[in-house]
């Protein structure tokens, strides 16, 4: 697709989140079922829930625009769970992997935010109002698991993965 417009980029920048969010559709039920973690399992079950949504949400948004919903390859996506997949299958600890998961799943998140806040701000300079709200609910859900993923990470995980074999604490001088 030749970029001549700014149009142009918001779709082609429509595009690549499609392909992202559908990526995110097969990669968290592999994030879900290597967490040992609970509310991290759930976090992940509910998050794959919430990302179904998010392809819907841009199905309504290329049909506002009278384009039909298209994939082109999110290389971005592809790396970060590329690199997701293989510190998974590095971490022997099972709380050392759920500290790797949630590091993983998070630069996906600050990848989504970042998509969805340049979305809405084309969206916005374009007049696309209905697109605005829809993208602004994503952008919305996307902050709301990262937070959720500090606070799983703050509150349990990071504390277990420090005690685990090999990742010990350093006693206070």
């Amino acid at each position: 697709m030749k970029l001549n417009s700014l149009r142009d980029l918001y779709l082609e920048q429509l595009e690549d989140v499609f392909d992202a969010e559908n990526q995110l559709v097969k990669a968290l039920p592999k994030m879900a079922g290597a967490a040992s973690e609970p509310e991290l399992k759930q976090a992940f079950e509910e998050h794959l829930e919430q990302t179904k949504g998010h392809v819907e949400r841009l199905e309504k948004v290329f049909k506002m625009l009278g384009e039909s919903p298209k994939r082109q390859k999110c290389e971005g996506m592809a790396g970060l769970i590329k690199e997701g997949e293989e510190v998974m299958e590095s971490a022997k600890e099972k709380d050392v992997c759920d500290a790797a998961l949630i590091a993983a799943a998070q630069r996906v998140e600050h990848y989504e935010i970042a998509a969805y806040g340049t979305l809405r701000t084309f969206a916005e300079q374009l007049g696309e109002d209905d697109a605005i709200e829809l993208l602004e609910q994503t952008l919305d859900e996307e902050k709301d698991t990262d937070a959720r993923l500090t606070e799983i990470a703050e509150s349990t995980v990071n504390e277990e993965a420090a005690s685990s074999e090999g990742g010990k604490k350093k006693p206070a001088a």
